[in-house]
């Protein structure tokens, strides 16, 4: 006899996700934040999250949570886009953030940022919130 869920969020099958992730605009999406963080001096401190799979496949992943730096810390750019990241602001909005804050300093902004996103949800850092 199976348990029923708790009602927390309605879930998509991962390959039905990664198919509408790699068909969707990166630039509209929304992160939302899934690691601890702390920002001192203007710096932000990302804190990796725990593997939350269990089974064999959560033993390889603790192993390399383990193994892997467990903390991060961004530099200016890097801080003020994951403070934009409030789960309200998409990347072309952040983005234009990045724009008015660094100037040409920054360029090509969305493709750098771009990579920056991919590689924290990557990593487990980020999610996107599903409209």
């Amino acid at each position: 006899m199976e348990r029923p869920r708790p009602a927390a969020r309605p879930r998509t099958p991962h390959r039905h996700r990664r198919a509408r992730l790699k068909e969707a605009n990166l630039l509209d999406l929304t992160p939302v934040r899934e690691a601890g963080w702390t920002a001192a001096g203007g710096r932000v401190t990302l804190e990796r999250p725990r593997p939350s799979r269990r089974g064999m496949r959560g033993a390889v992943e603790w192993l390399a949570y383990r193994m892997a730096v467990r903390r991060i810390r961004l530099d200016e750019v890097g801080s003020c886009s994951w403070e934009c990241f409030d789960g309200q602001t998409t990347v072309g909005e952040a983005c234009a953030v990045l724009r008015d804050r660094f100037g040409d300093g920054v360029e090509p902004v969305e493709e750098r940022l771009g990579r920056f996103v991919r590689h924290l949800h990557q990593d487990g850092f980020l999610s996107y919130r599903e409209e």
